[in-house]
């Protein structure tokens, strides 16, 4: 028995599904690059308090670049 999800999976292109894993990975990317910084980052360098931004970064895209773009202290 074949349900409707699995047909449109398996009507998906691969090169569609390459793209999708790639753009998973750089989602992930940024949020590990994030996590990292703000770990190794001193709490005067940070915008915010640490803990807050835990659950920023935790927002698919607009929270890591949140974070580089608005938490950093330059």
């Amino acid at each position: 028995m074949t349900t409707k999800t699995s047909t449109a999976r398996r009507n998906v292109s691969p090169l569609a599904k390459v793209a999708l894993a790639l753009v998973g990975l750089v989602q992930i990317g940024l949020a590990l690059a994030a996590f990292s910084d703000l770990w190794a980052r001193p709490a005067t360098q940070v915008r915010m308090t640490k803990p807050a931004w835990i659950p920023i970064i935790l927002i698919n895209w607009i929270g890591p670049l949140a974070y580089f773009v608005g938490g950093v202290k330059r």
